[in-house]
């Protein structure tokens, strides 16, 4: 059986329909090609998504001594997560809803045979 292993980051301050797309560009690849790719996306959930997968990088070589040339990233998620709802003060009296979304996001890695 191969053995997957997780990093999560949550409650993340950013939306989940901004996470999704940078998900998809690096979904099944080699991690170390992964981090590549993070590194050059000019977006503030491609950060989040290159902690995330550091940290479960890091999980797999000292917590399950895996080698770090076979992972690849087996599953990345960008869920929803609670909202904040705050209100903005509109014409007529009335109150705007301003939506503070956020989300969880997580990457696991496994060995390539």
């Amino acid at each position: 059986m191969k053995s997957v292993v997780r990093a999560e980051a949550k409650y993340v301050r950013i939306s989940s329909r901004k996470m999704k797309p940078i998900a998809n560009l690096v979904r099944g690849k080699n991690a170390k090609e992964a981090k590549a790719i993070l590194k050059f996306i000019p977006r503030k959930g491609a950060r989040i998504f290159l902690k995330v997968l550091e940290s479960a990088i890091a999980n797999a070589e000292n917590n399950n001594h895996m080698d770090v040339d076979k992972l690849y990233i087996a599953e990345i998620y960008a869920n929803q997560g609670p909202v904040m709802k705050r209100f903005r003060a509109g014409s007529h009296g009335r109150a705007n809803p301003i939506l503070k979304r956020s989300s969880h996001v997580g990457v696991a890695v496994s060995e390539r045979e």
